[in-house]
């Protein structure tokens, strides 16, 4: 997608703004230039979404048992069929340990009903952090027995927790890092843009599939009930798999086996060390790129880990340079970019007053807001016998039943519905409330950039 000259000069531009104008468009910009990035390549690509006809189709069949019964995901047995899908919360030493209230909030998820935790996602290496999303850390072998802390808590209330880990790639940021990128594609991404994503070595791949391997060794050492891979939302891994970020013409880039591959042969060395330890992944089932990753070839590339060991598949969707893509919203949070980003912040009047009229042509929100991985987990759910879990915009508790009901998926994962109640299943339960209270405006994971995560409700 290219931009046009608007022609518009600054003498056309509104003398003033009501709040509601501000917030729409000075928001547009910041995010177009922090929170997800620049739109690159983009093709106006939607993935099809006819088969959400089927969440209102048959209203009155409740399949609420399905729900709250128990179910395995490998050697794992879930209190029901609700996971908190891997969501930072913020609460990591600097050394990128877990916090005690850390434990805290997982025990009030325990409490709350929760079929599973997967745990935030931590970095398999020092230098592959990421962004903000990568607070914790779980790289060498003494950060076992802290972690050993926070699964024995957990499994006082019978909760399974998994670790989710991964790689930054080329969305690992120098400020968070103090170290250069590296990523699997030489093109800049325009979000991260403080040095160029650069190829990496075949000496840095077989270190990182190491890596990765020797993070799963840990965290069944720690007390974790199993591993999730991060192979979604354009980082490493997901670099790897999408056609838009990997440009490699070796046998790591190319063809979906090529690009597959690193995946492959981390499961082949961690079976080698765990056995059949459960090792689950998430993948971005599609991205938004003209050239990207979609839904057909996902269902061969979930084909392939089924063949390679996995032993559940997470489908999201999305990268950073999608737009508001994998995190979707009501409108773009302007007041809490404008609060929270480390870039934006603390702007100039200028800068502050410039890009809300560019952004519109920048950047994206996508639709739909609700249920939006449903159609692609369904497609991939009817290729592998392994379990599907779909996250993405899962808000009401009639639409979980007609998901799990209808086989849509075998689980469903949320993220934000758990920062506002994290007692939210247990609500569901008891149907003391039918639909989470949480209103999507985004602010809660724009606040990671300065430090916990919690619910703002759309105020900052």
């Amino acid at each position: 997608m290219k931009t046009k000259d608007t022609g518009m000069a600054l003498s056309n531009l509104p003398s003033s703004f009501s709040r509601r104008e501000f917030i729409k468009y000075s928001s547009l910009a910041m995010a177009a230039s922090t929170m997800p990035g620049v739109i690159t390549g983009c093709a106006g690509f939607k993935p099809r979404q006819d088969c959400l006809a089927q969440l209102t189709a048959n209203p009155g069949i409740r399949q609420k048992d399905a729900v709250f019964s128990s179910a395995r995901i490998g050697s794992i047995q879930t209190r029901n069929r609700i996971l908190r899908s891997a969501t930072t919360l913020g609460l990591a030493e600097k050394d990128g340990r877990p916090k005690k209230e850390l434990i805290d909030a997982y025990v009030e998820l325990c409490e709350g009903g929760v079929g599973a935790i997967i745990a935030e996602v931590m970095g398999v290496q020092k230098n592959g952090r990421g962004s903000s999303t990568f607070s914790s850390l779980f790289y060498q072998d003494d950060y076992i027995q802290d972690y050993r802390r926070v699964t024995d808590q957990v499994h006082v209330f019978n909760t399974p927790v998994i670790a989710q880990i991964g790689h930054g790639g080329r969305q690992t940021r120098r400020a968070i890092t103090g170290e250069a990128t590296v990523a699997p594609s030489p093109i800049t991404d325009p979000y991260y843009n403080e040095e160029t994503p650069r190829e990496l070595t075949e000496l840095e791949i077989r270190e990182i599939i190491q890596s990765f391997i020797s993070t799963i060794e840990r965290a069944q050492k720690a007390g974790f009930d199993g591993v999730q891979l991060h192979a979604a939302h354009g980082y490493l891994l997901s670099g790897f798999l999408s056609p838009a970020t990997n440009e490699r013409t070796d046998h790591w880039g190319g063809s979906t086996e090529n690009r597959f591959r690193i995946i492959r042969e981390i499961f082949q060395g961690a079976r080698k060390k765990v056995g059949n330890y459960p090792i689950l992944i998430k993948i971005s089932a599609y991205d938004h790129q003209s050239d990207g990753l979609r839904v057909e070839e996902s269902v061969h590339i979930a084909a392939m880990l089924q063949e390679a060991g996995c032993d559940a598949i997470e489908v999201s969707c999305g990268m950073a340079a999608d737009g508001f893509s994998t995190i979707r919203v009501t409108e773009i949070p302007t007041e809490a970019v404008l609060a929270f980003s480390f870039r934006y912040k603390d702007s100039n009047p200028v800068v502050k007053t410039l890009l809300p009229v560019f952004a519109p042509l920048l950047v994206n929100r996508h639709e739909p807001l609700f249920n939006y991985n449903v159609c692609a987990a369904q497609e991939i759910r009817k290729q592998v016998s392994i379990p599907v879990i779909v996250v993405g915009g899962i808000r009401t508790l009639p639409d979980i039943e007609q998901i799990i009901g209808n086989k849509m998926a075998d689980f469903v994962a949320m993220s934000r519905p758990f920062i506002i109640e994290p007692d939210i299943v247990n609500r569901f339960k008891t149907e003391k409330q039918q639909a989470s209270s949480c209103i999507n405006c985004g602010y809660c994971l724009l606040a990671i950039e300065q430090g916990e995560t919690r619910c703002f409700y759309g105020e900052v």
